[in-house]
């Protein structure tokens, strides 16, 4: 059975963590009113970060909801993500959906994360070799 907990090796923990993602992106995944951006690291696991703005997410009971599920979602599929460190940022409307489509959204982003993730690395693999 894989380690289901989410201690502090598996966060963002800092500014220059965070600054490392948005300085160059390697992946780009959208969904409706989330926004993941991730970036390769040596580390071997996926590590999250999120970002929920007071402009974007007016209540406190929102921000924390919308939190809660993306660590959790994330807690439960971190032996299938890709080792990349991952910066959730929640746009407006987010606060609108409920919990089932909140989580079927982030469903959706993670597969797609580790689609883009497997394809980019092949890609750059094989530029590697034509080089």
């Amino acid at each position: 059975m894989p380690h289901q907990g989410f201690p502090r090796c598996f966060r963002l923990l800092n500014a220059g963590d965070y600054r490392y993602v948005f300085e160059q992106a390697d992946l780009k995944v959208h969904g409706k009113g989330i926004m993941a951006l991730a970036r390769r690291n040596t580390l071997g696991h996926p590590r999250l970060g999120l970002v929920v703005s007071k402009k974007n997410v007016k209540l406190a009971v929102d921000r924390n909801r919308f939190k809660r599920l993306v660590r959790e979602s994330v807690r439960l599929r971190q032996d299938q993500l890709p080792a990349v460190d991952i910066v959730v940022l929640a746009r407006r409307g987010v606060q609108d959906m409920d919990n089932d489509v909140l989580y079927r959204q982030l469903h959706g982003m993670w597969k797609r994360l580790r689609r883009d993730s497997q394809a980019d690395k092949a890609l750059s693999a094989s530029s590697k070799h034509t080089t």
